[in-house]
């Protein structure tokens, strides 16, 4: 019997809210960014999340990387419960989660050279000598397809995906279990966006990785994910395997996205052209029923006053009350 890989990421009911200003003796109103979200996320596995802007990616991803701290729920890594760990531990779960940024250009310090940019992470978290930093920085250089004499240049005379292969090598310093990929290749031409994702999936090959990968783009998902998260206002609509995902989606809210990108093949209904009416609502002021109900083809009365729960359905979990009728028998799927 195949034994699973180790959980990295184990997230139960994560929530997040923030505490908005509306002035001098007046109660702060509440945006909830993240309402309730849970998953696994296993060693060698991409999970990635999707949904429009506002939705509540980032948020997310912030929490996993701890930049922030949920405001509700259970977050373990490596299985420390993050709420409960002492400094120490924290610290070390710091060193084993690391992000790829969306803007090269912009995430690399342009008065350094490529060698103290990847230096510093060591320089900062470990007792290695200088030329150990080195040794292990030129290595590293080679590990994502850059050449040794590149140590010394400065980084604007590289390419925006040179840029970013120099970024997630300096992820890369710490030996993390979990890489947080935000957007990692929108800032890119899409020549250059297959390289990097080539190169992001032979790296979790080698490496073991686990990636949490933040993306609007579902061509690129579909490329590199091994389950997908889709999120709209700040909750979960559907989550399950990709392949069920893109090849029956289930939620409308999932079939708009699908429908949406071209070059997505999937089911019939994926293929319809969809169009949503009405603008996105305010998270801080959400509609009562579903959240999507404001914007969904397939509204109904029911869906205006009772928020649906995430229930499994065709293998995958999916939170919308019509879900059932989207359906297809195993003979009807292409």
């Amino acid at each position: 019997m195949h034994k699973p890989a180790p959980a990295i990421v184990v997230a139960k009911d994560l929530r997040q809210v923030y505490k908005i200003s509306r002035g001098l003796l007046r109660a702060p109103d509440e945006l909830q960014a993240v309402g309730g979200v849970s998953f696994t996320l296993r060693q060698g596995e991409t999970l990635a999340v999707v949904g429009e802007s506002g939705c509540g990616k980032s948020t997310l991803a912030r929490m996993v990387s701890l930049i922030e701290t949920p405001t509700a729920g259970e977050l373990r890594l490596n299985g420390v419960d993050v709420a409960q760990a002492a400094p120490t531990e924290r610290q070390a779960l710091r060193r084993a989660v690391q992000l790829v940024f969306q803007n090269p250009y912009g995430s690399l310090n342009p008065r350094k050279k490529i060698g103290a940019i990847l230096e510093a992470p060591l320089e900062i978290n470990t007792a290695m000598s200088a030329p150990q930093r080195a040794q292990e920085a030129r290595a590293m250089l080679a590990l994502v397809g850059l050449r040794s004499e590149h140590y010394e240049r400065y980084p604007h005379m590289f390419s925006g995906g040179q840029r970013q292969r120099i970024a997630i090598a300096r992820a890369l310093m710490l030996r993390p279990a979990l890489i947080v990929a935000d957007e990692p290749v929108s800032a890119l031409d899409v020549s250059i966006q297959a390289q990097v994702l080539n190169l992001l999936a032979d790296l979790q090959q080698e490496l073991g990785l686990a990636y949490l990968f933040i993306s609007h783009d579902l061509g690129v998902v579909r490329h590199i994910a091994h389950e997908v998260l889709v999120m709209y206002l700040g909750h979960a609509v559907e989550q399950g395997q990709k392949n069920a995902l893109f090849t029956q989606p289930l939620h409308p809210y999932t079939q708009a996205l699908l429908a949406s990108t071209p070059g997505i093949v999937g089911t019939g209904v994926a293929k319809k052209r969809i169009v949503l009416t009405g603008e996105l609502p305010s998270p801080l002021h959400p509609p009562s029923g579903c959240v999507f109900s404001t914007r969904c083809p397939e509204v109904t009365a029911r869906c205006r006053v009772e928020r649906p729960l995430l229930r499994e359905i065709a293998g995958r979990q999916v939170a919308c009350h019509e879900a059932e009728k989207f359906v297809q028998p195993a003979a009807e799927q292409r």
